[in-house]
């Protein structure tokens, strides 16, 4: 699969079997996990509960759909579901959705294993949202979990399929064939862009685990013949320290992987990019998002233009083999030459890839907050859905015209790195040839030129297409 493996339910497993309980997880990406296999494993083995993990409204439905269907074939057997979006609108699930028995809000490695533990009595569970005659019971939070070091390493052995390195977030381009993984080394970040709802979930806090727990895990990932792995963290680039600990160590233990990781550019520790690309980190990603100062600020992403391309050439210069950077375009009061200036930047940028998505709006943002209190949005009537901000907002470029800046743009960005980085382009154009038909590379190549149908209600796949990394990980 060219995707993300499902980490959280990987690490869920093994905690739950820690407590003495027996685990079997299905990813729905495979074509022998699907919804009637999953509801015929439920009547064959009977399980003490089900549950569903989702991170976003975008998946959503698909997820009604399932627990109704597994419901119907296995009525007496109790659905807890959680994940980012059921963390942000416990309430207003289980007021919709009766196959669904509860919501465990926030982190599962210490709620779940209690849910099973108090399943007749689950008032006792600190974190749960349930149903108990036609009532919803609220439980008490419960605190974010401070010692990350303490849980098992996730389960990569349990689910038959083989993930391929590709671009990050669904971009179908394959980099390679090794076996590849992904890893979580910390959770939260400390800013408040107003497109992302991961403030809200953390609390504004950042909490990591150790280097030499880090390091634990990837050296089991190396025995296990993992070669390629990708950290997921919301800001890996924040400690410095760790980052020279962790990098240390691959170096020390001969660890043979190639790896990536996504952080911001005002506050990447410049000097840990050497011993960075000496532990072998082939991949930054940094999310610029606008090649315009006043649409940064909009954003309140509070980084500056000059820090962007700093972070950029200096990354480059320390060897960093792809440098990616993610734009997005149809912010709140952004015009054609704020949108237009966006690629430019790029084009001045020593950047390897880049995209350019519309501008979503989710749930738990402070962007949805405004576009509440501006009367765009109405939160009972919409809690379920997200919208792309140039169909909503009248501050907003309409999407049509959105979409054809977009294919000016990368008409632009595109002959300027033909012509002035073309050993560049060349060499990134090989490595997607090496595991790709030529018509699969000719295909994402043209993707970025196709006439899109945009509309309010846009189906799910072009919905992804356009969250870009505004949507949560899958993680």
């Amino acid at each position: 699969m060219m995707a993300f493996p499902p980490l959280g339910i990987q690490v869920l497993a093994p905690v739950l079997r820690q407590h003495g309980h027996r685990v079997r997880m299905f990813d729905m990406c495979h074509p022998q996990m699907q919804a009637e296999h999953i509801a015929q494993a439920a009547i064959l083995e009977k399980p003490d509960i089900i549950a569903l993990s989702f991170l976003s409204a975008t998946t959503y439905p698909a997820t009604k759909d399932l627990a109704r269907r597994l419901k119907s074939e296995a009525p007496h057997i109790p659905i807890i579901v959680g994940g980012v979006f059921a963390t942000i609108s416990a309430e207003h699930i289980l007021k919709e959705c009766p196959d669904i028995d509860c919501v465990g809000v926030g982190e599962g490695e210490e709620l779940l294993p209690d849910y099973l533990n108090s399943l007749d009595d689950p008032g006792r569970v600190e974190g749960l949202v349930w149903r108990a005659e036609g009532k919803i019971i609220k439980n008490p939070p419960k605190p974010l979990i401070q010692d990350l070091d303490k849980f098992p390493y996730p389960d990569r052995t349990s689910l038959p399929i083989d993930y391929i390195e590709s671009l990050p977030l669904d971009v179908p381009a394959v980099l390679s064939l090794d076996k590849f993984c992904t890893m979580q080394t910390s959770r939260g970040c400390p800013y408040s862009c107003v497109y992302c709802d991961i403030p809200l979930l953390s609390q504004n806090k950042v909490r990591t685990r150790s280097a030499a727990h880090v390091l634990g895990e990837m050296q089991q990932l190396h025995d296990m013949g993992y070669r390629s792995i990708y950290f997921t963290d919301d800001h890996f680039l924040l400690n410095g320290q760790r980052i020279n600990e962790i990098c240390r160590g691959i170096i020390e233990r001969k660890l043979k992987f190639r790896w990536g990781c996504e952080g911001r550019v005002d506050s990447i520790v410049v000097d840990q990019l050497p011993i960075m690309s000496q532990a072998h980190c082939k991949f930054l990603a940094f999310g610029v998002e606008a090649g315009s100062q006043k649409v940064l600020e909009r954003l309140k992403k509070n980084q500056a233009l000059a820090e962007v391309e700093c972070a950029i050439n200096e990354a480059k210069r320390q060897g960093i083999k792809r440098v990616h950077g993610f734009f997005v375009i149809g912010s709140p009061d952004e015009n054609r030459e704020d949108v237009l200036a966006s690629f430019r930047f790029a084009a001045k940028l020593k950047l390897d890839t880049f995209s350019f998505n519309r501008l979503c709006v989710y749930r738990g943002t402070p962007l949805w907050k405004e576009y509440v209190d501006r009367g765009i949005i109405d939160d009972e009537r919409d809690w379920d859905k997200w919208f792309k901000c140039s169909d909503i907002d009248p501050t907003v470029l309409p999407s049509e015209e959105l979409n054809i800046l977009r294919m000016k743009g990368y008409v632009s960005l595109f002959t300027h790195r033909i012509f002035q980085r073309p050993l560049q382009t060349l060499m990134l154009l090989i490595t997607f040839s090496r595991h790709m038909k030529i018509t699969d590379l000719f295909k994402l190549l043209w993707s970025p030129f196709r006439k899109r149908v945009l509309t309010r209600k846009a189906n799910l796949t072009a919905g992804m297409e356009d969250a870009g990394h505004t949507e949560p990980k899958r993680k």
